[in-house]
C-alpha cells in the first residue's frame, strides 16, 4: 500500500468511526446542536471540489409560477388552469398553489406539530429512531448516512403509507397525531386534485393518470428538521436530486433554503404563506415522455433558525402486475418511446441503493 492508499484508508476509517458514533447516538443533527458544538463534524463538511462548485451555478431572482386555484370549478377558470399547469411542467418542473382548499390553521398546524416532534425530549423521540424500511413510522437523520459522500443537515420524521395498510392515528407521535391525521385527510384531496390537472395538461382525460393509482398508490410522508448550522457554508440541507415521485406536494415554513435548477441557475422557492410546492417527479416525467420535467433540486441551511418542510411523495402503484412506461396516447412516429417499462418496487430500489448525489437515475431505464 503506497502513501496515497494508506491516507485514503485512515480518512475512511475515520469516517466509518465518526458515522457510526453519531448514527448510535440517536440525537440526529438537532443533537449535535444541543450539544453546543462550534464547528460542524467532518461527515457534515462538503470536499472542497464540491464547495468550490457551489459558484458554478449563479443564483438569481427567478420565481416558479405560482398557480391560483380560486374558481378551478368553473370550467373556463379550469382551462386557464390547465394551461398554467401544462407551462410550469414542460418549462419549470416546480409550481406554487394558492387557494388549494387546505385551510391555512392546517397548514401551521402541521408545521407546528413537526417542530414540537423534533424539539421534544430526545429520550421519547429515540424511541422512534431506525433505518428499518419496513417501519411504518421512524425518526432518523439521513437516509443514505452510509452511503453518501457526505451527510446532509437535517433530521427527518418518515411516514411510509401503502393503501393497503394506511397509517392510523395510535401509531403517530402524540406531539404531531391530530395535526398530521387532519392535513392529510386534505392533502388525499389535493393529490387528486393535482393529478386531474396533470393529466389534462397532457391532452388526456381528467382521470387517466389518477386510474394508474398515480395519486392513491404508495406515499411517504416526511416532517423534515434542519436545525440552525454553526457553518451552514460548509454542508447542505439536502444534497441536488430529482425526486423518484410521479408528484410531490410540499409544505414548506416562512425560512426558506429550497433551490431549483433552472436553465443552469439556482432559483429561490420563495415560501408564500399558504402556499404549497408542487414539483414533477421521475416516474411522471418517464411517462409523459419527457414532457414534462423532474427537476434537481436542494435545500440549504442557515446559522440563525430551524427550518421545516414537509413534503409528501406520491409514488404509484407498487403491485407486482402494474408497470408504468411511456403512455401509447402521447407516442407517435415522430415522438417515439424514450424509456423502457418499469415498476414501481424496482425503481424505488434503485433509488434507495444510491446516495443522494445528483445523477439521473432516470437514465437507466432509458431505451
Amino acid at each position: 500500500m503506497d502513501g496515497l492508499d494508506m491516507k485514503a484508508s485512515l480518512v475512511s476509517s475515520v469516517r466509518e468511526k465518526e458515522l457510526k458514533a453519531f448514527d448510535d447516538s440517536k440525537s440526529g443533527v438537532k443533537g449535535l446542536v444541543d450539544a453546543g458544538i462550534l464547528n460542524i463534524p467532518g461527515i457534515f463538511i462538503r470536499p472542497p471540489d464540491e464547495l468550490s462548485a457551489k459558484s458554478t451555478y449563479s443564483r438569481t431572482q427567478l420565481q416558479v409560477p405560482v398557480i391560483d386555484f380560486q374558481g378551478i370549478e368553473n370550467s373556463d377558470r379550469r382551462k386557464q388552469i390547465v394551461a398554467q399547469v401544462q407551462q410550469a411542467s414542460e418549462h419549470w418542473g416546480f409550481f406554487q398553489v394558492v387557494n388549494h382548499g387546505i385551510p391555512l390553521s392546517v397548514l401551521e398546524g402541521m408545521i407546528d406539530g413537526v417542530r414540537l416532534f423534533h424539539e421534544q425530549d430526545l429520550e421519547t423521540k429515540k424511541q422512534l429512531y431506525s433505518f428499518d424500511a419496513k417501519k411504518k413510522v421512524r425518526f432518523f437523520s439521513n437516509y443514505d448516512l452510509y452511503q453518501s459522500r457526505t451527510a446532509n443537515w437535517i433530521d427527518t420524521l418518515l411516514l411510509t403509507m401503502f393503501p393497503s395498510d394506511p397509517v392510523t392515528a395510535d401509531e403517530l407521535p402524540k406531539t404531531c397525531r391530530s395535526t398530521t391525521m387532519e392535513y392529510l385527510k386534505h392533502l388525499s384531496e389535493l393529490g387528486d386534485t393535482v393529478i386531474e390537472l396533470l393529466s389534462e395538461a397532457l391532452g388526456l382525460k381528467a382521470d387517466h393518470l389518477k386510474a394508474m393509482d398515480c395519486s392513491k398508490g404508495y406515499k411517504s410522508f416526511a416532517g423534515h428538521y434542519y436545525p440552525p448550522c454553526p457553518q451552514p457554508e460548509l454542508t447542505k440541507g439536502v444534497s441536488e436530486h430529482s425526486d423518484s415521485t410521479f408528484f410531490t406536494i410540499l409544505l414548506q415554513d416562512r425560512i426558506g433554503g429550497l433551490q431549483i435548477l433552472h436553465e443552469d441557475q439556482w432559483a429561490d422557492v420563495e415560501p408564500i404563506a399558504g402556499g404549497l410546492v408542487v414539483n414533477i417527479g421521475d416516474m411522471l416525467q418517464i411517462v409523459s415522455n419527457d414532457k414534462f420535467k423532474s427537476v434537481i433540486h436542494r435545500a440549504l441551511v442557515n446559522s440563525v433558525e430551524a427550518r421545516i418542510s414537509v413534503p409528501c411523495f406520491f409514488h404509484g402503484s407498487t403491485a407486482p402486475s402494474i408497470k408504468y412506461a411511456p403512455l401509447e396516447d402521447l407516442l407517435s412516429e415522430e415522438n417515439p418511446p424514450i424509456y423502457k417499462s418499469f415498476q414501481v418496487s424496482d425503481y424505488m430500489e434503485k433509488f434507495f441503493s444510491k446516495p443522494l448525489d445528483g445523477e439521473e437515475l432516470r437514465d437507466l431505464f432509458k431505451i
